[in-house]
């Protein structure tokens, strides 16, 4: 398994001759919360997609879903990269979370707040992610003028349905808003950022 987790982010050079190592970043949820649409809205190149035609009884919800991955990448300066890996949203293609989830240093949960069933398969995937690995993560959660209820009483809504520590943030997305998707990305930077100041405090400890 290590030698997965470091075949799956490669280091690349820069044009100044800077050692650039990317970063990954997994965008998961359920089937229809927007995974693919947050990755369009913030890669700085054309994104890498699977989607296909949906053929069960979701397809009057949308018509095309993820079914391995969809890619993406968001660079900040000349030296740190983040690879965007979106995962598919249902249990059918389970197989790929795990895949995807090697070597990723956090991930984003979305969570369609006007369909209870997605917030309630949310609370699978985000189990399966938290034993996948000990990285830090936030949920997002979109589709909020869709619904009846107030912005933050639907969040505590989903937090409390998802049991998500009071120190993970629960935010407001709206993926198709560039500016919404790039909060996300930074607090899961600074969550990234507040691990690594820990880890040597720990073990010093």
């Amino acid at each position: 398994m290590a030698n997965g987790r470091a075949n799956m982010v490669r280091k690349q050079r820069t044009s100044n001759g800077k050692v650039n190592r990317p970063l990954k970043i997994v965008i998961t949820g359920p089937f229809a919360a927007g995974k693919t649409t947050l990755i369009k809205t913030i890669s700085e190149v054309a994104i890498v997609g699977t989607e296909r035609d949906v053929t069960d009884e979701t397809r009057s919800i949308k018509t095309r879903t993820t079914v391995a991955m969809d890619f993406g990448r968001l660079s900040f300066g000349e030296d740190l990269s983040l690879f965007l890996f979106g995962t598919p949203g249902q249990r059918r293609f389970e197989v790929m979370w795990e895949i995807l989830s090697e070597g990723m240093i956090g991930f984003i949960c979305l969570v369609n707040a006007a369909d209870d069933r997605s917030v309630e398969e949310a609370s699978h995937i985000l189990d399966q992610f938290r034993d996948y690995a000990d990285v830090p993560y936030v949920i997002g959660v979109s589709h909020l003028d869709e619904g009846d209820e107030a912005e933050g009483v639907a969040l505590n809504k989903v937090r409390q349905a998802l049991e998500v520590p009071e120190n993970v943030e629960v935010l407001a997305v709206d993926p198709r808003e560039r500016e919404h998707v790039k909060t996300l990305m930074l607090h899961i930077l600074m969550g990234v950022l507040t691990r690594l100041e820990k880890t040597p405090a720990a073990a010093e400890a």
